[in-house]
């Protein structure tokens, strides 16, 4: 829904030769260290295949930042009721105001009134690592 407002990369998009180049000479000894110990190296497209799902999680790590510092408007570092509301109503003006506070509550999780970056984050991510 956001991905194209705020000019997220789609993770199912060719890696650019210059991206290529970079993750060879760059991730090459954190992808290493994370495949099986007793394993003497990995292929090139492997590799390739590896590091396109790290960009794709750093990038939508990036979104969900951009996203909740466009709703932290009196950049506070935390959400409010009223930010939520004016948010939705930009987003999805149709949405009754009960759904509204039903999000709120359900993403702020220990009910103090504020949602901070971890709780609005934990949000965005449910779900996310089941699919």
């Amino acid at each position: 829904m956001f991905a194209a407002e705020t000019g997220a990369w789609c993770t199912g998009r060719e890696a650019r030769p210059s991206d290529r180049r970079k993750w060879v000479k760059i991730e090459a000894d954190s992808v290493m260290a994370s495949i099986n110990s007793n394993a003497s190296g990995i292929c090139l497209e492997e590799f390739i295949k590896l590091m396109e799902k790290k960009k794709a999680a750093q990038l939508y790590q990036n979104e969900i930042r951009q996203i909740f510092t466009a709703f932290d408007r009196q950049y506070r570092g935390f959400l409010t009721l009223e930010d939520f509301k004016k948010a939705f109503k930009q987003v999805a003006p149709k949405l009754s105001e009960r759904i509204v506070l039903e999000a709120f509550r359900e993403v702020d999780q220990d009910s103090d009134g504020h949602v901070s970056f971890k709780d609005f984050e934990y949000a965005m991510n449910y779900g996310k690592k089941e699919a």
